[in-house]
């Protein structure tokens, strides 16, 4: 890594969790499972049977209301994890208060080790530098400050709010596999628009503030344009050089 871009961080690992005790069969068995279940019981059972700490992430983006709801009915005080970079927008932030109210979230909000304006002083606007810059920038403001987050709080069991219709990068996406000494579980990866449209309308529920004026994926205010300011809906991110920023690759 060019250290013009980027210092070197330090990787946090989750303690001794009996992760590597599962077997590749054991996990292709849990996905095989888990595809029979409804997502509530997908969430249940991987809090029953898979390693504590439960950890539920959250970008708090365009669909977020759905997990954030459905583990506050089933596992109300689970640590939920936002990774803020200092240039989230003002309605992320307003739709954070709003919804950590509403449930009682466990908040716990992680950040670089260094200010926005420090990393901006000493290494310009990493994401204008290209592929390298972006993976640099992102690398110091959100793979770092999960993997910090993972160790502080000694996670062993690792929830994401992922779909496989979100973008091609996801389409693969397991129920369950093991990612860096954790387990990680997306229970709704194999939801369609729509159910996630019905559920929120059910418990009635918002979608991000920002979602009627065409931001389908929501991030940096820097790198995140509307449908209505593009011609390719692969651009709503990172210019369209890349979909994923590192957490979930």
């Amino acid at each position: 890594m060019n250290l013009s871009i980027v210092d070197n961080v330090d990787v946090f690992e989750a303690p001794g969790n009996s992760v590597s005790n599962y077997s590749v069969q054991e996990i292709a068995q849990w996905n095989e499972n888990f595809a029979t279940l409804e997502a509530s019981q997908r969430v249940e059972a991987a809090l029953e049977n898979f390693p504590a700490v439960h950890v539920l992430s959250s970008s708090f983006g365009a669909q977020a209301a759905v997990s954030l709801h459905m583990f506050s009915q089933i596992e109300p005080n689970i640590p939920v994890v936002l990774i803020d970079t200092g240039y989230l927008f003002s309605e992320t932030y307003q739709f954070v208060d709003e919804l950590s109210a509403r449930f009682g979230l466990n908040l716990h909000v992680y950040q670089s080790v260094k200010s926005p304006a420090w990393q901006e002083a000493k290494y310009g606007e990493r994401w204008l530098q290209g592929i390298e810059g972006l993976d640099a920038y992102n690398l110091e403001n959100k793979v770092e400050p999960m993997q910090r987050a993972m160790g502080e709080l000694q996670a062993g069991t690792w929830f994401t709010g992922l779909r496989r219709s979100q973008a091609p990068s996801r389409a693969n996406t397991p129920f369950v596999q093991v990612k860096n000494d954790l387990i990680k579980v997306a229970p709704i990866v194999d939801w369609s628009d729509r159910q996630v449209f019905q559920y929120l309308q059910k418990n009635n529920l918002p979608y991000h503030p920002l979602w009627e004026k065409g931001y389908i994926s929501i991030g940096d205010v820097h790198t995140t344009k509307s449908l209505h300011e593009i011609d390719d809906s692969g651009e709503v991110r990172f210019f369209g050089l890349k979909r994923e920023c590192g957490l979930h690759d």
